[in-house]
């Protein structure tokens, strides 16, 4: 099978590692083993006990029940644990539920531009994919008259990653409502990339897993809840989808294993203290970034809704890439081209680094941009 790499990781791989300022990830500040800790109130002591009392095996196939209760509470509907399957992050929930879904020759809707794997997979597995284009003129959000047109009575998936990434937008209740109606006319299956919520408006956000019967929704610890290191994911759907994925986690990962379900159980519930922490920076670094873009006139935003990544246009006369490969060069700041999102003219800019380095990253990104006016 021939599949193209995913830009954005493959920058990451290359280059990441080079960095003294890096501007470039979409993770809320990564927590230290002493934050998670700190969420207990007995230092952690939970935690370690349970951790003492379980053998280094396999562990839960499918994921303990105490972390399919913690990601169920999650939604606000009942949500059947047998439904529920942990992954190896969202990547991979993703590609178990594509694998699940299409076959050769059906019809894919898919959000665009987005993180490549939601329309890479299924062409991939010999889909015809289309894409619903996020425009800027709607400020980065796709047009639903556009998805009528583009749907079919033979259409078998839409895939949206809701909030986007790297742009940072969300897409309401009512869209996604419309989303689902137009999903059920066709008897599509919706799958919802869930891995950045919203941290803005909060109690009004809706899964998409609330939203529609056929909805397929993944997501993660790794973004909104600060810990990557644990590479747990999960994919909730219903039974017949959720029996296929059985078969393909035989193939891609059997199981999380004792520890990362430990510690995604523990950080999920722990979540409220996380999120607590994770709007300060959110909202704090937005600031810091806003701030500093309202002096830049080569660089405009579309401000991110309360999400962690988010997309700056770059109005320079250099090709993007090479552009941002000089300034890791020169000045030691990870960004990610906007060309590994098919998105030319601009850079992914994960602002929730810690405040020190996202304020001498972007300061370096303006000196580097200001050689352009001399």
């Amino acid at each position: 099978m021939d599949i193209k790499t995913i830009g954005v990781e493959e920058w990451l791989n290359v280059w990441e590692k080079s960095a003294t300022w890096d501007i470039a990830q979409s993770t809320i500040s990564s927590l230290t083993m002493g934050e998670l800790r700190a969420l207990d109130e007995q230092d952690g002591a939970t935690f370690y006990e349970r951790l003492d009392r379980e053998k280094m095996n396999y562990g839960w196939i499918e994921g303990s029940p105490e972390f399919k209760a913690e990601v169920a509470k999650l939604y606000r509907r009942e949500v059947n644990p047998d439904h529920i399957l942990q992954t190896n992050g969202c990547t991979g929930a993703n590609l178990n539920a594509i694998m699940a879904v299409v076959e050769p020759g059906d019809h894919v809707i898919a959000e665009w531009p987005t993180y490549a794997p939601l329309y890479e997979i299924p062409r991939t597995l010999g889909a015809e994919v289309e894409y619903w284009e996020l425009r800027e003129e709607l400020g980065w959000k796709p047009d639903i008259e556009e998805l009528k047109r583009l749907a079919r009575p033979n259409t078998k998936l839409i895939c949206i990653n809701n909030a986007s990434n790297p742009i940072g937008t969300v897409l309401d209740a009512d869209t996604l409502g419309q989303i689902a109606e137009i999903a059920r006319s066709a008897g599509a299956y919706v799958l919802c990339d869930e891995v950045y919520l919203p941290l803005e408006n909060t109690d009004s956000y809706m899964s998409m897993a609330d939203m529609y019967e056929k909805a397929i929704v993944t997501n993660s610890v790794s973004k909104t809840y600060s810990t990557p290191a644990a590479r747990v994911g999960w994919v909730v759907a219903d039974e017949e989808v959720s029996n296929r994925i059985r078969t393909y986690r035989d193939y891609t990962m059997i199981c999380g294993g004792v520890f990362n379900d430990a510690l995604a159980t523990y950080v999920l519930e722990h979540k409220d203290k996380i999120l607590e922490r994770n709007r300060k920076i959110v909202f704090g670094n937005r600031d810091i970034a806003q701030a500093w873009i309202d002096t830049q006139h080569r660089v405009s935003w579309t401000a991110p809704q309360g999400i962690s990544t988010s997309f700056i246009q770059l109005d320079i006369p250099e090709d993007d890439e090479e552009f941002c490969k000089r300034l890791l060069a020169e000045r030691g700041v990870l960004l990610v081209p906007g060309s590994r999102f098919e998105l030319p003219c601009g850079a992914r800019l994960g602002y929730c680094a810690s405040k020190d380095v996202l304020r001498e990253g972007l300061r370096l990104l303006g000196e580097a941009l200001a050689e352009f006016d001399r």
